[in-house]
C-alpha cells in the first residue's frame, strides 16, 4: 500500500460556511468517487482543516490521484449548493522543501 501522502490531494476553493462540515465532507467524497470526475474509492476526507476552504482527500489507490489531477476542471455541484464551485486540485506535499512553491499552503 502506497504511503498516505502519495494517495492524498489538496482541494482549495471549498465553499466554507455554507453547510455543516460533515455535509461538505460528504459532498466532497461523492464528487471524488464519481468516474466522471476521474475519481475512485475515497479512504478519507479531512474537512475542515487549518486552512479555510481547504480539504484533503485520501484515496485507496495512488493511481486515482494521477487520474484526478489530469481532469481539466473540477466543479463541485450538489443539490444542497446554490451554484457550482470551481475547485483547485493539487498533489499533497508533506515535505515543504520538496514542494513546488505554488503548493505550499499558508494559514490565512
Amino acid at each position: 500500500r502506497a504511503a498516505r501522502s502519495t494517495r492524498t490531494i489538496v482541494i482549495a476553493g471549498v465553499p466554507a460556511g455554507l453547510l455543516q462540515d460533515e455535509v461538505m465532507a460528504d459532498i466532497l467524497t461523492i464528487h471524488f468517487q464519481m468516474s466522471r470526475n476521474n475519481g475512485g474509492d475515497v479512504e478519507e476526507v479531512t474537512y475542515p482543516t487549518g486552512n479555510r476552504g481547504v480539504a484533503y482527500v485520501t484515496f485507496e489507490d495512488r493511481e486515482v490521484v494521477e487520474s484526478v489531477l489530469k481532469k481539466d476542471q473540477h466543479l463541485l455541484q450538489d443539490k444542497r449548493l446554490s451554484r457550482h464551485y470551481p475547485l483547485t486540485v493539487t498533489r499533497y506535499c508533506d515535505n515543504v522543501s520538496s514542494c513546488p512553491v505554488h503548493l505550499i499552503l499558508l494559514p490565512l
